[in-house]
């Protein structure tokens, strides 16, 4: 079950683009945290459309230029379209961190000592690859001031220690592997 935790037109927009676009995906989906799912959000179908990109980034902005923050950084590879376009429109620098053995990892670029950032990803789930970005900007000394996202898939019950903006929060059912419905017990999961 899908349930939308927000009445912002803008949410509803956001969310009627992710169907038309085909990113609101059906079936049974394993998911990266190890849980199951009857729906999984493949934003770069969004995405793949620069016009849809910048609108949506730059609603996502407009939610986070009063943080004075100095620079975006993105999850490689479905926050770096977002974060590049949220990071233009408020005009700031953008890097993004890349998965590695231990997490993730800002390898290619430095930040200077309390350098405010602003984490950006296209989907929050559970938030484990913010929160392992938000450990690589706090092992360089930056300070993290806030989290943005388009989608946030635990309906805003996850706890970042830091502000998280989102333009759609939505509640989507997961299942431990344990404990699955008859219907997801049926059926071989899909590695999105």
């Amino acid at each position: 079950m899908v349930v939308i935790d927000d009445n912002d037109p803008l949410a509803l927009d956001l969310l009627e683009d992710l169907i038309k676009s085909g990113a609101l995906l059906k079936g049974h989906f394993l998911l990266r945290s190890g849980l199951h799912s009857r729906h999984f959000l493949q934003c770069a179908l969004l995405l793949q459309n620069p016009l849809l990109c910048s609108r949506y980034a730059s609603y996502l902005a407009q939610k986070l230029k009063h943080l004075n923050a100095q620079t975006i950084v993105s999850a490689a590879i479905g926050g770096i379209l977002v974060g590049h376009e949220v990071a233009k429109e408020l005009g700031l620098r953008h890097i993004y961190a890349e998965k590695e053995k231990q997490g993730m990892c800002l390898r290619r670029f430095h930040l200077q000592d309390s350098e405010r950032v602003v984490v950006i990803e296209d989907v929050i789930t559970t938030g484990g690859t913010v929160k392992s970005i938000m450990d690589s900007v706090k092992a360089m000394n930056g300070e993290v001031c806030a989290v943005g996202c388009l989608v946030d898939r635990s309906g805003g019950m996850i706890d970042l220690g830091v502000p998280c903006y989102s333009l759609l929060k939505l509640k989507i059912e997961t299942f431990p592997p344990d404990k699955l419905p008859e219907d997801l017990e049926k059926t071989q999961p899909l590695r999105p």
